[in-house]
């Protein structure tokens, strides 16, 4: 068996949803970041439980901002989403760190894959580092079946 690598042009839809998904994560993080700045009551709160010093909570969302972004724009998408991704583990390791319920633990992993997701579904330079291998066929064409009856029987 062999495998084509080879990039697959997103259809309309497909770089419609990574647009919009794309949208909707930057748009949460920047309110994220732009309430870390102006340390807004729920954020204090949440910190609080945290055990994160009020001093540093600025700080945090000027980081987010910047790396937000990056990650809306296009030439610099792929260097925003890693360190957004950073950012996000270490909201991982934060909440870990405190115990309690599981879904803020999980919620940034959740949030980081439709990150990557609507990253991918939109920018080309994402699908051609990481691109989906199709099954090609020795001889042209033919079933996966056929093509796994051939190589398995030798013939």
């Amino acid at each position: 068996m062999s495998y084509d690598s080879q990039t697959v042009r997103a259809s309309k839809g497909a770089l419609w949803t990574g647009r919009v998904l794309s949208g909707l994560a930057t748009a949460f993080l920047l309110f994220d970041g732009a309430a870390k700045v102006m340390k807004l009551a729920p954020v204090l709160e949440a910190s609080t439980r945290l055990d994160i010093p009020e001093r540093v909570i600025p700080g945090l969302g000027i980081v987010l901002i910047a790396c937000t972004l990056l990650y809306a724009i296009p030439p610099t998408a792929i260097l925003g989403a890693i360190f957004v991704t950073g950012y996000l583990g270490g909201a991982v390791w934060t909440h870990v760190r405190m115990g309690g319920e599981v879904f803020p633990m999980v919620f940034p992993f959740i949030f980081a894959t439709i990150l990557w997701g609507g990253l991918y579904l939109r920018e080309p330079r994402l699908r051609e580092l990481v691109p989906v291998r199709r099954r090609r066929s020795a001889s042209g064409g033919g079933s996966p079946q056929a093509e796994l009856a051939h190589s398995t029987t030798g013939a």
